[in-house]
Parts: C-alpha cells; sequence; structure tokens
C-alpha cells in the first residue's frame, strides 16, 4: 500500500524553487514529487550516518 499523502504549507526561497522547478522539469516530475524525493534522499543520508556513528 502506498504511504498516505498530507498536503503542508511551506515558504520557500524564490532562488531555490526556481532551482526545484528546473530540476523536477528535468526528471519528469511535480514540484511536490521532487521535494518528497529529495527530502527522502537525505533522511536516507543521515540515518545512514547515524547507524554509522553508533557503529564506531
Amino acid at each position: 500500500m502506498r504511504p498516505l499523502k498530507v498536503k503542508v504549507s511551506i515558504t520557500l526561497d524564490e532562488d531555490l524553487l526556481e532551482r526545484i522547478r528546473a530540476l523536477a522539469e528535468e526528471d519528469e516530475r511535480s514540484v511536490s514529487q521532487y521535494i518528497n524525493l529529495a527530502l527522502r534522499e537525505h533522511i536516507r543520508r543521515l540515518n545512514a550516518e547515524e547507524g554509522g556513528r553508533k557503529r564506531g
């Protein structure tokens, strides 16, 4: 089953949003899909880093 989606309202710097729009278009995704993907990747990296610190 796909995860439930929740609508949120955020404020972004204009230059950041312009770059996200361009990247999303290049990747043939919506801005929402692109931000979701970017946040998942960022959290995955943080979790990997935390796991490495706990083992060390």
